[in-house]
């Protein structure tokens, strides 16, 4: 299963090459990255699905329920960047196999613990374990982004990292059915339906998936991308958006019944929706990007989800679920838009680097593969410091709730991050600056 399986030539900006071969077997490639990543997602959340089992025979609060939802979250945000560089180091077809293999651990973990009787602290380290299925969105993303050109990176990433997300959706609809057929008595029935589904998209993954050469052995590039003033942008801007993600479909059933007092069945039934439409969205991000640009994008979305956050705050003041629903799911679909949107930049800011370089007489082979090996990079790195946004956002509503009671302290402070993020947006890629000829041009063209 883990024989050696390397592809030597890959130029995807050649129209010969990609029309003749590379098309067919990046899609072949995206196909079954999307599978794997999608049970990352789902092991990676596990947890925002368990806390509905969880009633008063556990003996936990809310409180230690958000702190083992941020565990998860701030794992899976860290293990992201050694996971970045898998593909590189092993190869993306054996990395998928390995990341995906050992999703079991967690999964088996939380198996034999999920009963009354559990301490917080056994919870917190399966927790920290489940964390795990967080890393293989970087690794997949860096891995996809090799094989695509420039015009097609948006779309492609939007849908390895949109189907990816639909990971999320799915484990809280599984967990909606067993609670629905078995009420709270029954969690193990969600794990013990994953643990045959890990084996089987590892058993794809090995069958159907390819290294390539030209990403082997990149050990260099993390140094410079970290030199690179757009590395720490791009990854506050992603903060904002997949932060966002991630941050409140850990916590969407727990602030439901938290805030709203809904069962948990009430709950589960409603908190799918948000990471599903989230996840759907996101491809809608990378194609408008592809049309309109990233950053035109991104701008809008952080307007939109400034918007939403107000709607949100004021349905919580006046206690109205419906009108709550309404802007929480409405952010979660802008979110995705921004998920795929500040990908969509990352490697169009390297093109743009590279033209530049090859205008002024750099040889264009290797700058279009240097642009490659650094936005793989700063795909994988924005990728972890931007997941460190659900670890905050999950402390904020732990201490909101157990502060005031309420959600509202910690929604009033994401309304004043996204308007950050909003004019860091503006700031960095759309005010207009003199160029080099007198004429007034965008501060970052083309991104």
């Amino acid at each position: 299963m883990f024989a050696s399986r390397w592809i030597d030539r890959w130029e995807p900006e050649d129209p010969e090459f990609w029309d003749g071969t590379g098309r067919r077997v990046a899609r072949r490639n995206l196909v079954f990255s999307i599978l794997t990543e999608h049970v990352g997602f789902s092991v990676w959340t596990l947890f925002a699905v368990m806390v509905l089992f969880m009633d008063e025979s556990y003996g936990l609060t809310p409180g230690d329920k958000f702190l083992m939802v941020a565990v998860a979250s701030a794992v899976g945000s860290v293990i992201r960047v050694p996971y970045t560089f898998g593909p590189a180091r092993f190869g993306g077809r054996n990395w998928t196999i390995f990341s995906a293999l050992v999703l079991l651990v967690p999964t088996a973990m939380l198996a034999m613990v999920m009963h009354p009787g559990t301490s917080l602290g056994t919870f917190l380290l399966v927790a920290a374990v489940a964390g795990l299925g967080g890393g293989n969105f970087a690794s997949s993303m860096a891995n996809i982004n090799a094989f695509y050109p420039e015009g097609r990176k948006g779309l492609a990433l939007g849908l390895n990292a949109g189907g990816g997300n639909l990971g999320v959706a799915a484990v809280q609809l599984v967990g909606l059915l067993v609670i629905g057929a078995t009420g709270l008595a029954r969690p193990e029935l969600v794990l013990y339906l994953y643990l045959p589904l890990i084996v089987v998209v590892t058993v794809c993954a090995a069958l159907f998936m390819d290294n390539l050469t030209t990403a082997r052995n990149d050990t260099r590039a993390l140094g410079e991308i970290l030199r690179e003033p757009q590395t720490w942008v791009m990854s506050f801007l992603y903060t904002g958006t997949f932060g966002s993600f991630i941050g409140y479909s850990f916590a969407f059933g727990l602030v439901l019944q938290s805030q709203f007092g809904q069962t948990p069945l009430q709950a589960a039934a409603l908190t799918f929706l948000g990471p599903l439409l989230g996840g759907l969205s996101r491809p809608a991000g990378g194609w408008l990007s592809d049309r309109m640009g990233g950053a035109r994008v991104t701008l809008y979305v952080f307007a939109g989800l400034a918007a939403g956050t107000i709607l949100v705050i004021h349905a919580s003041q006046v206690r109205s679920l419906p009108l709550f629903l309404v802007g929480f799911i409405s952010m979660f679909v802008l979110t995705g838009i921004g998920n795929g949107s500040t990908y969509k930049m990352i490697p169009a800011i390297f093109r743009s680097k590279a033209d530049a370089a090859i205008r002024a007489g750099a040889d264009t082979g290797l700058e279009l593969l240097k642009a490659r090996r650094l936005s793989g990079a700063l795909i994988g790195w924005a990728g972890a410091v931007g997941a460190l946004g659900g670890l905050f956002i999950n402390l904020a509503f732990r201490s909101s709730f157990q502060n005031t009671g309420s959600g509202v302290s910690a929604f009033v402070a994401f309304l004043v991050f996204y308007g950050g993020c909003g004019v860091v947006t503006y700031a960095a890629y759309l005010r207009k600056v003199p160029s080099a000829s007198g004429v007034r041009q965008l501060a970052y063209a083309g991104v």
